[in-house]
């Protein structure tokens, strides 16, 4: 299985895949969406936290959801802030740093904060043109799936 997701993320960072060639204020516009998904189906991910690791359901949907969120919208802020900067130099020397993507990011979710920890891991690595491939605990996988259903959405 982890052959296969780290395969297709590979595959989507591509250079010319749609992933690679979208633009950084497109990446934070998808996060943005992915924080209206997250707000609409608040009482669905608190619930799912509940029962999924027996966190208390107003902390999920208090705290938790709300943390997710803000991190999301933090993230897509940034998205197309991110760029490098001409550096002075002596003599007759142009210097510059340029941000780039690395690759195909492993995301392991501990069983204690799934859902924010997904959310912590995942934002600022797609915000930055990353792919990832997430592995959540086995104890609580259940916000993790859901959340891909939202992110495919």
């Amino acid at each position: 299985d982890v052959d296969k997701a780290v395969k297709a993320a590979r595959k989507a960072f591509e250079r010319g895949s749609p992933w690679r060639t979208m633009d950084a204020s497109e990446r934070g516009r998808l996060l943005n969406k992915l924080a209206d998904l997250v707000e609409r189906d608040r009482l669905i991910l608190a619930t799912m936290e509940a029962i999924n690791g027996g966190k208390l359901f107003s902390t999920a949907y208090l705290m938790d959801l709300g943390a997710c969120t803000k991190t999301l919208r933090y993230c897509a802020g940034w998205a197309d802030k991110i760029h490098g900067r001409t550096v002075p130099m002596d003599g007759n020397f142009f210097t510059f740093t340029r941000h780039e993507p690395i690759g195909v990011c492993g995301q392991i979710i501990p069983w204690n904060f799934p859902l924010v920890m997904f959310i912590w891991k995942i934002a600022p690595a797609l915000c930055c043109g990353n792919t990832v491939v997430v592995k959540p605990a086995e104890q609580t996988p259940l916000t993790a799936l859901y959340m891909g259903s939202l992110i495919k959405e």
